[in-house]
Parts: structure tokens; C-alpha cells; sequence
């Protein structure tokens, strides 16, 4: 490096003085910087790029070896270097661009020859065909020359040399089905590749089985590529155990493992599925390493007979190909070809067992997108906040999900248990004593005891899985109870547990706080916090904040997934890496996979659903006959910890918990099907109820009955008209039961508004829960007027929200809402005249 370095004013090169920087200068004059001023210009660069006129006259100052240069010189020289650092970041990511595009260029060309050979290959064999038919001897002498050439016998599994054969025939088929033509591969709908797709995702068609394959290009070697993937369990969430029985060595530095792997069974209704696998490792002439596998059978080899709660799975020659790429990172081929035994389930699922579809996304997809994910978070690319690094987040989220599959399946041999039921098979109740001891802090829990799960499933008709994962994560409060949350997440703590109920507590808001997400956002991992205070007088407004650790799949606007979750644990608020989690939460699996992979993109606001004919409720006719026809199967799992005297209190209290679960599931689902979503389609709004125009139309009539004015205008109509103008009233109006403890039962938008709820939530809460100690005496002075002159006017005063938010009004009217024959009372309707928040 010269001594010197001689700048040119205005040249791209650093110092310089015209050339648009430094007008006005001589633009025939040299600046030469010496090593030590380089040196020192950097180094005040590197801590400020764009440093002010200020900033600059006091490096002059601080700086002797810089005196010979003009200040106008300093500030082109910083302008100059800015635009070398921008070309430079521009120029790297060209390049990275580029090396994309060649990638995939070099997919494309390889695909399109694949295309080819598969093309002549069904031209031959249509040759052939017509040949058979003109000439039918030629078929008897081809029968007769498949009988000589059929497979041999199987072979010894215990023979070394026997498995070497194998392994060699796997490698051989499975490159088939990585480049070559024994699949027909047709393209995954809504996986077009491009230079902003993750890679090229195919399906099988017409094959024996299920298959998927997907190759796409990732910045990581390929020694890390498949040491990654061969560990199945860490990026394959149905993946239970994996477990080596045999190793030795093979030819080209190669290895052969024997290997059985277990799955975790989707839904409660179906049984688990297990592997007995021969996976051969080697290396090709052309560098690539290819990891293959396919299932064993025959005798010897230590073959291992599946358990009962298992279903043995065959997997057909699968594996990984993974090439070095020239400019840098790898190419990588994942072929994933199985036969489910799809006969062994109820056919109402059989379609998870038999859809490509479903192994791409579980599968094939779900491993590409990791190793992309792991390379993205080695590069820098991505960073979490609270500086947790990416492996943490990435092991709470396994861990999740791990503990939610356990759940569901209930291995005996991890100590799950189911106890007697109390004669309704609706929800399955199991207990499990080693739970908490097998966890790495143990003593972080109360009193010793073990952990009780209740889950259920449940089929859904025409319920979008996505919107209805979005509503229940996005409105907890209408369907969990904060009082299990607090005894959930109380087993962190080292005193001992207490049943829901004995401090009761008012849930008063939560807090979502992102933590991390995937490439592509199919994953979320936030923390919740839940506000809460207690209801007691003794321990006043003391703050009950309940943190829980919650992972969401699929809540995407883009999401294709083939199983949508919200899964969720009580965590100790300092969240230390080493938690322990106990996982509860839904899933839902679509049944029915829409062709078009286009999303559902329908509005969580329940509310919504009673604009009749607005333009959120004209979706295309393809787009609602989808929903209409799509089927998906729910499963629920909730788990409590118990100390051991109140195991049969805990497993009562959880079957409760899940029974009012299901239903309030039941409820949202009806709200949010395409098929219920509007009054116009004849949706009634609680079950039992008339539907909401007739009701409206008892409201307004009694209005004018009782207080002889109308409520909306021209209230002696019917239908739809009158429904519209007393949703869009400008006051709260809001009906509760006719009964001793009044429950709110149907509102306008102003009065959802008010409550902060919605018409499945307003259902919880009851008339004595919005006002506050003077309201109630105010209401209760004046409930004798109320019975007997059918109406009511209250002062102004204060209430309270569903969020426990405190509303001011200027007035209240309550009045009797009568029925057809105007001698029944059907509910109570309140109007709170000019409300607003406090």
C-alpha cells in the first residue's frame, strides 16, 4: 500500500473538492492523505458517517496530522466515502442476487430436462401401447419375460452384505426421484418458484403413497446441511423420537444406520405412526453428499414390532441430495415418500393420511425452510430482541410444541395414564405422575403431584382454520378463564397451588410482546402478558400479571400450512432459558386443502357480521363455496398441575374447563363460518332466541309501547331496514335476560363498543358487572318502577367496560321488552344515552 494516497477533487475515489461535492474549489488540485490521516478519518467514520459541520471543525482541532486539509476537503472526503459504502452494500447484494438467480436457474434448466426425458419416456411407452394392441402375442411374450426377471427373495437384514445391497438400490432410487422420472411431479399450487420463493415444492401424481419433493438453494455447506437434517426431531415437529440402533462403516466413507423413528398422532382420534428405516449415508463422484432411507422388512436386523399406540408406517426410498454451489452455499433436493396406512383410520380423516399436499408442508417444505431459517440467523440477517439468541427462541418453540404433541398423544411410556371418565365420552382425561420430575428444575414447582391433561376434538364444518386461530389468540377473554391462568401458571411458584375460585381475580387486559418468527412468518413466538386484579377486599387492587409463552401457526394472511395452532405456557416473568412449560392450546387441521392456496382473508370483528349486505360480506362466489365445503378437524388439549390430595378436585375442574371451551369454540365458529356469517342467511344469534330482526322489532315496539316515542324512525317496519338503523343507533342499546341475575344477551355496535366485546363474549357478562357500587344502588331503587310501569329512567353515573375500562353516561333508560302478545317479557333492554370513556 503507497505511503500517500493521492485524491483528485470530485473523484469516486475519497477526498477531492468539485465534481458536484465541492463546488467552488480548484478543481485542478491534488489532496494527498497520508496513512495516519486515513486512519484518522476512519476511525471517526466508523463512529459517525455523517458528522456535522460542529463535529468536523473539532476533528481539525483534535487532530494535528489533519491541519494541511480544508475543511470543505473533510466534508467531501466523508461524502465520498458514504457513496463507496453504498455501492459497495449495493454491490454485495447484486452479487448474492445473482448467485439466487443462477441457482435457481440451474433448477429450472435441470427440472426442464426432467420434463424432457418424462415427455419422450410417455411417447415411448404410448408407442409401446399401440404396439401391445395391434400385435396382442407380443404382451404374453412380455408377461412371460417379467416373470424370469421378477425381484428376488428378501434378504437377510442381519447380512452386512445384504444391507449394503439395499442401501445401494435406495441411493439409486431415491436420485430416481431427486432428478430423474420415477415420480410424476406436477407443481405444489401456490408454490410458483421465482427469485423471491424459497425454492421449487412438487407434489406427486398417480404414485403408490404420498411424496413431495422441494430444492432450493441455502447459504450453508453441505456437511452442515445434512447434519441438520438428519436430526429430524429438531425441525420436524410430529417427529417424537429418533433413535440409531446400528452403525458401520460403508464404501466411499459412507455409513448405514438402522434406524427407528416415532411420530406424534395429529388428533386425539387417530393412533401414532412409527418407522423401521435403513439410512445410508455416501458421497457421489461429483462431490454431492445424498443422504438416503427407506423402510426395512423381512427377518433379523433387530427389527422392532410397533406398540400398540403405534401404527407401523412404510417410508419408500426418500432422502436428501445436497449439492456445493460454485458462488458459494449449497443446492439441496428433499424427497419425502411414504404410505401412511391411510385404511387404519376413520375415513373422515383419511384424506391427512392420503395428500401430498400435507407431507410438503409437514415435511418437505417445513425442513427446507429451517435450514434457510439457520442460515439467515448465522449470516446476521436476523435479530431478536431482548438478546436472546436465536437457538434459545428457536428451543422454547420445539419445546411448545413438543409438550402440546405429548399431550395429545398420551404415550404410556411417558407416563400418561387415562382416568375413568363420568359417562360422557366428550372429553378424555389423563394424568401423568412423572411429568414434573422429568423436568431440569423440578423443585420450581409446589408440592409434589403431576400433571392432568383434558383434551378433546372435534370436527368443523365450514370454518376457515386460520381466522379461527387468529380470533381465539387476538380474544382470549371470550374464551379462557383468568382464574386457570392464574392456577396454571401458580405451579411456578414454590407455593403450594390453590384451586380457581378461592381468589377470585378480574381479568383487566394483555399485552402482546413478539419475541421472534420465522422467514416467512408460518411461525410466531410471542410472550402474553395478562392483566389482572384481584376482586377480594382484604388484598385490595394487588396486581396479578400472568406471563404466558404462546407459539401461533399459521395465523398468516399468506399462510398455506397444512395445521394451523395456538399453543401456550405460563412462564416465571424473568423467563429464564431453562423454564419449565407446561403446554396447553388448540389445532386445527384442514381436511378439505383448497386447490388455490389462496387464504382466507375474513374480518376476526364479529360485530361485522351483522352489517347486512356490506361489502365485507361479498366475498366471490368460488371464494365462499370453498369455505362452505371446507372440513377440519379440532383438537384441544389443556394441562394443570396437581398436587396428589387434589388429583380428583384438579381432573373435575379440567373436564369442566375443556367442556366450556369446546362450547365457547362451538359459538365462535358459528359466528365466523361463511355459511352463518350474516342475519341475512338466516343466522341466529343465540340458540333458543328469535332471530336478531325479530327481536329488534320487539325492542323498538315496546320502546314505543312503554315511553310513547319511537326509538329508531319509522319503527313499525320490518326486516332488514329496521335491523340496519338500530345497529347503526347512535346511542348503547343492549338487552339481558329476564331472569334473577340478568345476563346480557344481544347490543348494537355502540354498545359492543362500549363494553370493549363482542356478541360471542357479551354473552359472559352479566348486568351487575358493568356498574360500579352506586350504579347498582341506582339501579336498584329502581327496579320496583321498572316491574311496575314497564320503564325506567336512571341518573347519570359510571360503569364499567368488559375490559374494566369506566364509562360515563348522561343518562340511562331501562325498559320491558314484550313479545308477540305483548303480555310476556321477553328480555330487559337498556339505552345509555351519550356515553363516553372516563
Amino acid at each position: 500500500m503507497a505511503a500517500a494516497v493521492a485524491m483528485r477533487s470530485g473523484s469516486s475515489d475519497g477526498g477531492g473538492g468539485s465534481g458536484g461535492y465541492g463546488g467552488g474549489m480548484d478543481t485542478g488540485k491534488y489532496v494527498r492523505y497520508t496513512p495516519e490521516q486515513v486512519e484518522a478519518l476512519e476511525r471517526v467514520y466508523a463512529e459517525c458517517p455523517k458528522p456535522s459541520s460542529a463535529r468536523r471543525q473539532q476533528l481539525l482541532r483534535e487532530c494535528p496530522i489533519l491541519s494541511n486539509i480544508e475543511p470543505k476537503q473533510i466534508k467531501v472526503w466523508f461524502q465520498n466515502r458514504r457513496c463507496r459504502d453504498k455501492q459497495r452494500k449495493e454491490s454485495s447484494r447484486l452479487q448474492a442476487v445473482n448467485r439466487k438467480l443462477t441457482a435457481m436457474n440451474k433448477l429450472l434448466m435441470e427440472e426442464n430436462e426432467r420434463l424432457q426425458k418424462q415427455a419422450s419416456q410417455l411417447i415411448h411407452e404410448n408407442a409401446y401401447l399401440k404396439q401391445q394392441l395391434q400385435h396382442p402375442s407380443l404382451a404374453n411374450d412380455a408377461s412371460c419375460e417379467s416373470n424370469v426377471n421378477s425381484p428376488q427373495n428378501l434378504r437377510d437384514l442381519s447380512n452386512p452384505s445384504g444391507l449394503l445391497s439395499i442401501a445401494e438400490e435406495t441411493l439409486t432410487e431415491f436420485l430416481s426421484k431427486a432428478t430423474g422420472t420415477a415420480i410424476d411431479w406436477v407443481q405444489m399450487p401456490g408454490m410458483k418458484p421465482g427469485p423471491d420463493s424459497f425454492g421449487i415444492v412438487a407434489i406427486s401424481h398417480g404414485c403408490r403413497g404420498v411424496a413431495a419433493r422441494a430444492c432450493g438453494l441455502v447459504n450453508l455447506e453441505p456437511t452442515k446441511i445434512v447434519e441438520i437434517l438428519k436430526d429430524r426431531p429438531s425441525w420436524f415437529r410430529d417427529c417424537r423420537s429418533l433413535e440409531v440402533f446400528t452403525m458401520f462403516p460403508a464404501g466411499n466413507g459412507g455409513t448405514i444406520e438402522l434406524v427407528c423413528m416415532q411420530m406424534y398422532a395429529p388428533t386425539t382420534l387417530v393412533p401414532a405412526r412409527d418407522f423401521w428405516t435403513l439410512r445410508y449415508t455416501t458421497t457421489t463422484e461429483d462431490g454431492s453428499l445424498v443422504v438416503c432411507e427407506r423402510s426395512l422388512s423381512g427377518s433379523g436386523g433387530g427389527q422392532i414390532t410397533p406398540s400398540q399406540q403405534f401404527v407401523r408406517a412404510e417410508m419408500l426410498p426418500s432422502g436428501y441430495l445436497v449439492r456445493p454451489c460454485d458462488g458459494g452455499g449449497s443446492i439441496v433436493h428433499i424427497v419425502d415418500h411414504l404410505d401412511l396406512d391411510a385404511w387404519s383410520v376413520p375415513e373422515v380423516l383419511r384424506p391427512l393420511y392420503e395428500s401430498s399436499r400435507v407431507v410438503a408442508q409437514k415435511m418437505t417444505t417445513a425442513a427446507l425452510r429451517h435450514i434457510r431459517q439457520i442460515a439467515q440467523e448465522s449470516s446476521g440477517e436476523i435479530v431478536y430482541p431482548m438478546g436472546r439468541q436465536p437457538a434459545v427462541l428457536r428451543t422454547f418453540s420445539q419445546r411448545l410444541s413438543r409438550g402440546f404433541n405429548d399431550a395429545i398423544s398420551g404415550f404410556n411410556d411417558d407416563g400418561w395414564s387415562v382416568m375413568g371418565g363420568d359417562g360422557i365420552d366428550d372429553v378424555v382425561i389423563a394424568c401423568n405422575s412423572k411429568k414434573i420430575r422429568s423436568y431440569s428444575n423440578p423443585s420450581a414447582f409446589g408440592a409434589p403431584g403431576g400433571i392432568i391433561c383434558a383434551k378433546a376434538s372435534m370436527l368443523l364444518q365450514s370454518v376457515p382454520p386460520a381466522v379461527l386461530i387468529r380470533f381465539l389468540r387476538e380474544h382470549r377473554s371470550e374464551w379462557a378463564d383468568y382464574n386457570f391462568d392464574v392456577y396454571s401458571a401458580s405451579a411456578l411458584k414454590t407455593s403450594p397451588c390453590s384451586l380457581p375460585g378461592l381468589r377470585p381475580m378480574r381479568f383487566s387486559g394483555s399485552q402482546i410482546i413478539p419475541l421472534a418468527h420465522t422467514v416467512e412468518n408460518e411461525e410466531v413466538l410471542e410472550v402474553i402478558r395478562l392483566e389482572g386484579q384481584s376482586l377480594t377486599h382484604e388484598q385490595g387492587l394487588l396486581s396479578r400479571d400472568i406471563h404466558l409463552l404462546q407459539l401461533c401457526t399459521g395465523i398468516d394472511e399468506k399462510s398455506m400450512g397444512s395445521c394451523f395452532q395456538l399453543v401456550f405456557a405460563p412462564i416465571d416473568e424473568l423467563f429464564p432459558d431453562d423454564a419449565p412449560l407446561i403446554s396447553s392450546g388448540f389445532r386445527v387441521i384442514p381436511l378439505d386443502i383448497k386447490t388455490d392456496g389462496v387464504p382466507s382473508g375474513r374480518t376476526l370483528d364479529l360485530a361485522s357480521s351483522l352489517e347486512v349486505n356490506s361489502t365485507t360480506q361479498q366475498p366471490s362466489a368460488n371464494a365462499s363455496q370453498d369455505d362452505c365445503n371446507q372440513r377440519s378437524v379440532l383438537a384441544i388439549a389443556f394441562q394443570f398441575p396437581y398436587e396428589t390430595h387434589l388429583q380428583d378436585s384438579v381432573a373435575t375442574m379440567a373436564r369442566q374447563y375443556v367442556r366450556s371451551i369446546v362450547s365457547a369454540v362451538q359459538r365462535v365458529s358459528m359466528a365466523i363460518s361463511p355459511t352463518r356469517s350474516g342475519l341475512s342467511t338466516g343466522h341466529k344469534i343465540i340458540s333458543g332466541f328469535p332471530e336478531a330482526a325479530t327481536l329488534v322489532r320487539w325492542i323498538c315496539q315496546s320502546y314505543l309501547y312503554h315511553l310513547g316515542i319511537e326509538l329508531v324512525p319509522r319503527s313499525d317496519d320490518a326486516g332488514e331496514s329496521l335491523l340496519r338503523m338500530f345497529w347503526d343507533h347512535q346511542d348503547a342499546v343492549l338487552c339481558c335476560s329476564f331472569k334473577e341475575k340478568p345476563v346480557f344477551t344481544f347490543a348494537n355496535q355502540m354498545g359492543l363498543d362500549m363494553l370493549e366485546t363482542t356478541l360471542i363474549a357479551l354473552q359472559d357478562l352479566s348486568l351487575d358487572k358493568i356498574f360500579d357500587e352506586p350504579g347498582r344502588k341506582a339501579l336498584y331503587a329502581e327496579i320496583p318502577k321498572l316491574m311496575e310501569q314497564g320503564y325506567a329512567y336512571l341518573p347519570a353515573g359510571v360503569c364499567l367496560s368488559g375490559m374494566g375500562r369506566h364509562i360515563s353516561y348522561d343518562q340511562a333508560i331501562a325498559w320491558k321488552v314484550l313479545g308477540e302478545d305483548s303480555s310476556n317479557v321477553h328480555c330487559l333492554a337498556f339505552c345509555f344515552v351519550n356515553w363516553s370513556f372516563v
